[in-house]
């Protein structure tokens, strides 16, 4: 409220227009006067309609608030002018001072104060010009919502009219509000609140004394507040009001003197900064600055529905500046220019901290969180997570990691090497692509992107087929905020956190404003089991973590992220998400050029600044420390292979318990081991014959049965180069055929289509076949359409350049195994991965 004290209040509200109307109305009964009863009816009616609405038409700034009401960022008006709504009451200081200064009978009069209208006509009259114009701030109200009317006496009569129409609608404070909303204060500033943060460089509820008195004589004279001129005259109109009001008991004698002694504002501050990009996005999504203002000018008291009041931390937002800023002065040393950061409350999908871009380097107007770039490798546990639930993998299950080409398309890890073999977690944590491009074609390109799209994920606007088996390594676009949010998403899937709504465990959008729609789940179909979410989490938290967090296990206060990093093709953008039952951070780094730099690598750009946002969180202490409950409703356990993480078959040696989604389907039984015959020895294999004790060769004695755990030989060959303990097949005593393959072709597949592109001199084409084999010493011989191309050993790889058609290529080994290929080779490049 504006006014506290009780007598002025209660002066105010013992007067009633209304009475005055009826007494008017009264003289009116007599015969005489019914008369002219019609034309007072006109004239009550044009004064009844003679208030305009709105009042107010004017051009608002876009202000941004964080979420506890601290200003974060404005726009200019689409007018060129700063003028902030008012968001609540007027400051009581600024009030008393504009009475004082303007209308000492304000809360008595109906508008027009007539002693100082005769007041002012007397002064006029006898100095011979306009002195003084006996207008109440009513009246002047009024005048501001009628700019460019010519001053004379009709426009007072008219002022005088609309002012006493509006005492009738509006209470004095709301009159006080809009006078304060809408008057200028030097410059181009009008309104209260933007005046406090011009001049003074905070909000109008904290000005002193003095600083409320210098903008209560501004309005008359805004051209005082000039920094090189009228600063004497500013100042004696200042104090004089100050004195004014010491004197009729508005303060004390010590606050005179430090209000007198307060120094005049200088050149106009500028505003706060903090989130520019997500002030840009808001009135972008509005349809730009002028469509935003014409969506909000119709309101002559400021609506708090167009109060764009955000979800952000300023106390976060302005940390993670800092921290993407101090970071981006080292990145631009290595020609690396631009960054962003989005970090979000995990349980409630709001956002609280949005920087766009840093401040300091080229491009800083690109908002890049809301820029669609490669996602790199950040899809990967969208897979992992379909997968458990689909039952093609387990969370310890092998998946093949061996040079691989489907059509013209080869994958390779970023290490340029292989492991053979590797659990479907480590693989995950390890973020290998050739086990996650073999999962994808496993799994179907377009049903992973149906889910992805079901989940949220709306830059995915093709069909899977264009996109690809690429699609698992940034063959897609994403953001950074939505990305970060599908993090969170996977979060919440996992589990109902504590003390949340169960509407809010799943996927949904994020959201960066308080007074926006709140978010539901996706409705499309498509989720991801608590289970397989969860035992997602807990592979990613086993990603190596950047320098000194490398060792985050052996610390007891260290806490536990759930994160993965993804580089784009030709190293363009680094990505780093994390997610804990708290928060949820996601870090870009690159530039917004789309330029690549060969230092661009997520585990030395953008994990660095995402660990160090995860340290300001809890600096901050953002609640609670543990980590995702065990969803144990939601998991179910099996007994697996110890050595291939399938389920345990009747030939598995070693067995052990795993935890698996509770509806997940079965996956197969383990493929890879198998009862083999070994002679007395030990030092070979056998084939049993028909008379027992007897191996098909001839041979008597003892023949042991033993389970083995048996890799197929491209995957053994590249397997135990890096397991010593892995133990091979004996070889086959009398080199007859197992029924065991022992040659592996990893390139070309079955059936499969080849592009063969000339060299850059102009000669044909050529392609490079790779094959392994059990033996180490094996030789193979090979065979392109009947036409012998050589022989390999240790290493195979053999050299053509086929012509366009079909073809067969045909490779044996020392032991009489043969191995059958056809494939065909393309004229033009085409065909799909």
């Amino acid at each position: 409220m504006v006014f506290k004290n009780k007598s002025l209040l209660r002066l105010y509200r013992g007067f009633r227009p209304v009475n005055g109307l009826r007494a008017l109305f009264s003289a009116f009964r007599s015969d005489k006067s019914r008369l002219a009863l019609p034309g007072l009816l006109v004239l009550v009616l044009m004064f009844a309609f003679s208030l305009p609405g709105p009042l107010f038409s004017s051009y608002y700034s876009p202000v941004l608030y964080d979420r506890n009401g601290r200003l974060l960022g404005a726009m200019v008006a689409f007018d060129g002018q700063w003028r902030f709504p008012m968001r609540e009451g007027v400051n009581e200081k600024f009030a008393a001072a504009l009475i004082e200064a303007e209308d000492r009978r304000f809360a008595s009069h109906v508008g027009i104060d007539f002693p100082s209208v005769a007041r002012a006509l007397f002064r006029n009259i006898t100095e011979r010009r306009i002195v003084s114009g006996g207008s109440t701030i009513t009246m002047q109200t009024i005048r501001l919502s009628r700019p460019g009317r010519r001053r004379g006496v009709f426009e007072k009569a008219v002022e005088a009219v609309l002012a006493m129409r509006l005492e009738l609608s509006f209470s004095k404070e709301e009159i006080i509000a809009l006078y304060a909303a809408n008057a200028p204060f030097g410059a181009n500033v009008v309104g209260l609140e933007a005046a406090s943060w011009r001049w003074f460089g905070f909000s109008s509820g904290d000005l002193s004394w003095a600083e409320a008195a210098t903008l209560a004589v501004l309005p008359n004279g805004p051209g005082l507040i000039h920094p090189g001129r009228n600063r004497e005259v500013l100042r004696q109109k200042r104090d004089a009001l100050l004195r004014r009001l010491y004197e009729k008991g508005a303060f004390d004698e010590q606050t005179l003197f430090l209000a007198v002694s307060e120094d005049l504002p200088g050149e106009p501050l500028p505003l706060p900064n903090l989130a520019p990009h997500l002030l840009a996005r808001v009135v972008a999504e509005s349809g730009g600055v002028e469509e935003f203002n014409s969506a909000n000018r119709d309101h002559p008291l400021y609506d708090s529905r167009y109060v764009l009041t955000s979800t952000i931390d300023w106390e976060l937002q302005e940390r993670a500046r800092t921290i993407l800023d101090r970071w981006a002065v080292r990145f631009a040393e290595r020609g690396i220019m631009n960054g962003a950061c989005v970090i979000l409350d995990t349980e409630s999908g709001e956002t609280l901290a949005y920087v766009g871009n840093v401040s300091s380097t080229s491009s800083p107007d690109v908002d890049i969180a809301s820029s669609r770039r490669s996602s790199g490798s950040l899809l990967k546990p969208f897979l992992y997570a379909a997968m458990l639930d689909s039952g093609d993998i387990l969370p310890g299950s092998l998946v093949s990691d061996i040079p691989t080409r489907v059509g013209s398309y080869s994958p390779e890890n970023n290490s340029r090497t292989y492991l053979g073999v590797v659990p479907a977690d480590a693989a995950l944590a390890r973020s290998l692509n050739v086990p996650a491009v073999r999962s994808l074609r496993l799994f179907g390109i377009e049903r992973f992107a149906g889910l992805l799209r079901g989940l949220g994920l709306s830059t995915l606007f093709r069909k899977g087929e264009d996109y690809g088996l690429p699609l698992i390594l940034g063959g897609a676009e994403v953001t950074l905020w939505e990305i970060t949010g599908l993090y969170a998403g996977l979060a919440r899937s996992s589990a109902v956190l504590p003390d949340s709504p169960a509407e809010n465990s799943g996927f949904f959008p994020s959201r960066y404003l308080q007074n926006a729609p709140v978010p539901v789940r996706t409705k499309s179909g498509a989720r991801v089991s608590p289970g397989a979410a969860w035992l997602t989490l807990e592979a990613l938290t086993f990603v190596t973590r950047p320098g000194e967090e490398a060792n985050w296990q052996e610390y007891a206060n260290s806490r536990r992220i759930a994160w993965k990093t993804g580089t784009s093709f030709g190293s363009r953008d680094a990505w780093a998400v994390g997610t804990r039952p708290d928060r949820t951070a996601g870090v870009w780094i690159g530039n917004a050029s789309g330029e690549g730099n060969a230092e661009l690598v997520s585990i030395s750009t953008s994990a660095p600044v995402l660990f160090e946002l995860f340290s300001a969180l809890d600096s901050v202490n953002s609640g609670g420390g543990s980590w995702f409950p065990e969803p144990a409703g939601e998991l179910t356990q099996v007994e697996v292979c110890a050595d291939s993480g399938f389920p345990a078959g009747p030939e598995c040696a070693r067995i052990k318990t795993v935890f698996v989604p509770r509806d997940a389907s079965r996956a197969k039984s383990c493929p890879y081991c198998r009862t083999v015959a070994l002679n007395e020895t030990a030092t070979a294999r056998v084939v049993i014959g028909a008379e027992a004790g007897t191996s098909a060769a001839g041979t008597s004695g003892a023949v042991d049965l033993k389970k083995w755990f048996v890799l197929p030989p491209a995957e053994e060959w590249y397997f135990r180069r890096w397991n010593l303990d892995y133990k091979a097949l004996p070889p086959l005593e009398g080199g007859t055929d197992s029924g065991i393959g022992d040659i592996a072709l990893f390139n070309p597949e079955e059936n499969g289509a080849v592009y063969v592109p000339r060299e850059l001199d102009g000669r044909e084409g050529r392609i490079v076949f790779q094959a392994a084999s059990r033996g180490r010493d094996a030789k193979i011989y090979w065979h392109l359409d009947e036409t012998y191309l050589g022989m390999t050993e240790v290493f195979h790889e053999m050299e053509a350049r086929p012509n366009p058609g079909r073809h067969v290529l045909t490779l044996v080994d020392g032991g009489g195994n043969t191995l059958v290929r056809t494939f065909e080779v393309l004229g033009s490049p085409g065909g799909s991965f």
